[in-house]
């Protein structure tokens, strides 16, 4: 009897594991969880869509309905696998390629992403022959006025001025100041002669520069309070930075900016409150001041010049860092004055590069240029 127990026992052992093991690799569709990855659960859902994987995340390719409405528009494009699937019937599906539904697509920096649809347009947009040649900058030294000689605001704002610029246009190229000021010393002249024409010119002439920021700060300004227990602190601050944008080809102050943060926007609480505080002032000034200044710089028209002339090898005074091109043309203006008519009198083509930002092109057609002639784009390589 015993031995006929022990073999019922686990007879009825072995069928509850068979039944667990069948039950657990078969997990309905209403049984509330599931095992193994989640993109598992869409695959019906994206059978007949060609999906793609951008930065490891996926996305559906649909039909853009704005497409039809005006030629600017892409004909496709990219929604997030989530977003899809909340609006699916807000989306035409696009018909999946045969040779290659699914791939890795390698994209840097990441598409952007509107924030009506979210779209992600992974097809570059053209740019134009001039919006990707830099503009020289010399950012000056911003003199505080706050007379804080332990603390260096105006170098700390500086590269945080030219590195705002550097995220919000791609027209700047900055010139170092400490390389300007030797410069200067070299031809005896003062750092107060920066702004004067004549040196503004010079500085176009010799090192291409289109324009300078100058100007001075005042603060930051810290005001800190404690609870009435006395055991947690808060710190607002404001800061005032005021610059010129001067034109070195006309020797004209363009445009001037006064900017300040709002204190509420500067505050913060706990240890080193303080601290906080100015640095957080100095963001949003800079943040602000950086919108105003690259939209003037790009307003500025490029352009220049010749630096010397050595037989049919003519010398330029902008390279491969200013965007130029082997194979670009470039109309020689001649060396007017601010307000002259332009006329053009030949056209150079870039041959090759040398220096930190130089180039050497060969005249095609016109009269020989002369030493600081003015150059303009007339046509960019492969556009």
């Amino acid at each position: 009897m015993d031995l006929k127990g022990t073999m019922f026992r686990i007879s009825i052992f072995l069928l509850l594991f068979i039944s667990w093991l069948i039950f657990a690799c078969s997990t309905p569709s209403w049984f509330p969880i599931k095992k193994g990855p989640p993109h598992k659960a869409k695959t019906k859902e994206f059978l007949d869509k060609e999906v793609i994987i951008i930065d490891r995340e996926e996305y559906v390719k649909v039909v853009n309905p704005k497409a039809s409405e005006t030629a600017n528009e892409q004909k496709y494009q990219y929604i997030p696998i989530n977003d899809y699937l909340l609006k699916k019937g807000a989306f035409s599906p696009a018909l999946p390629q045969k040779e290659d539904q699914r791939m890795d697509i390698p994209v840097s920096p990441k598409p952007p992403v509107s924030a009506v649809g979210k779209e992600v347009l992974v097809v570059s947009s053209q740019v134009s022959p001039v919006s990707d040649l830099r503009k020289k900058v010399v950012i000056t030294h911003l003199d505080d006025r706050t007379d804080q000689t332990d603390e260096m605001f105006g170098d700390i704002i500086t590269e945080k001025l030219m590195k705002e610029l550097d995220r919000r246009t791609r027209q700047a190229l900055f010139v170092d100041f400490e390389m300007v000021k030797e410069f200067l010393r070299g031809r005896g002249m003062a750092l107060t002669d920066l702004e004067k024409p004549d040196t503004l010119r010079l500085l176009n002439e010799i090192f291409g520069v289109h324009a300078i920021v100058s100007g001075h700060l005042s603060g930051p300004y810290v005001f800190t309070s404690k609870t009435a227990e006395g055991r947690q602190e808060t710190s607002s601050a404001i800061i005032r930075i005021e610059v010129s944008l001067v034109e070195t080809y006309t020797g004209k102050a363009i445009k001037t900016f006064s900017v300040n943060n709002p204190i509420q926007a500067a505050k913060e609480r706990g240890t080193f409150s303080d601290e906080k505080a100015k640095l957080r002032a100095i963001d949003f000034t800079v943040s602000d001041l950086g919108r105003s200044l690259s939209r003037e710089l790009e307003n500025l028209i490029w352009f220049c010049r010749i630096a010397k002339v050595e037989g049919e090898e003519v010398y330029l005074n902008a390279g491969k860092l200013t965007g130029l091109k082997v194979g670009d043309i470039l109309d020689v203006l001649g060396p007017e004055k601010p307000g002259d008519r332009e006329t053009v009198k030949g056209k150079i083509r870039v041959s090759t590069f040398f220096g930190i930002d130089a180039s050497i092109g060969r005249l095609i057609q016109g009269n020989q240029p002369d030493t600081n002639d003015i150059l303009k784009l007339a046509r960019h390589e492969g556009k």
